[in-house]
């Protein structure tokens, strides 16, 4: 899958907000806040349950990375994920 595809896959089920359980929360880390090296994935099986986390890394930026986007994608399919949230904002590792 291309990764615009990709992209638009997931920004078109965040938009949807809360479709209920299961979900996904997706969020990003890098060295600094225009690079995302790491992609962090928060699967939630049901309300109240203890989050699986799935984290991805890459020396470039991950938001352009196509095999890494196509397998969020995947991931979302495979889980029957309902909800998305997307924290688009880069969180500094130098801020821990």
């Amino acid at each position: 899958m291309n990764l615009e595809k990709s992209k638009k896959r997931i920004a078109k089920k965040v938009k949807m907000g809360f479709q209920g359980y299961p979900t996904i929360g997706i969020s990003y880390s890098g060295p600094n806040e225009s690079l995302a090296t790491e992609v962090f994935l928060e699967f939630v099986l049901e309300e109240g349950a203890e989050p699986q986390i799935e984290i991805f890394s890459t020396e470039t930026d991950i938001r352009e990375d196509e095999t890494i986007q196509s397998a969020i994608v995947k991931m979302i399919e495979r889980s029957g994920t309902q909800s998305i949230t997307l924290n688009e904002s880069v969180k500094s590792k130098s801020a821990d």
